[in-house]
């Protein structure tokens, strides 16, 4: 299942309040990478890896691997997801930044 794949799996109203998933709903997926999106779990943690490699239009179109020990719902993984491809834990200038590089499909392709 690719990352738009999950997205649209999901009550698209639950998640009304979130700005990444608004987003990503918008974005036309792009093909042609091999890049996946890995979901592991490391010291109890959820660990999403991947999601900052390309333009949101590559990101949405990768494959999402789960680790086969890992158990979690659609739910559960969308939230992972979200919350590490977020601007988690940056400035409001850090954040502008951040989705100015990876809404511009040009830049994004060359710093990430």
């Amino acid at each position: 299942m690719t990352l738009r794949e999950l997205i649209l799996s999901v009550d698209a109203e639950e998640y009304s309040g979130f700005p990444v998933f608004q987003e990503l709903l918008k974005v036309k997926p792009e093909y042609g990478s091999s890049r996946r999106i890995e979901v592991k779990l490391r010291n109890g943690n959820i660990a999403v890896s991947n999601v900052h490699v390309g333009s949101l239009g590559d990101i949405v179109a990768y494959p999402i691997e789960v680790d086969s020990e890992l158990q979690i719902s659609k739910v559960q993984l969308l939230d992972a997801i979200l919350k590490e491809i977020s601007a988690h834990g940056f400035s409001e200038s850090e954040e502008a930044d951040f989705w100015n590089d990876m809404t511009n499909l040009q830049k994004a392709k060359i710093i990430r």
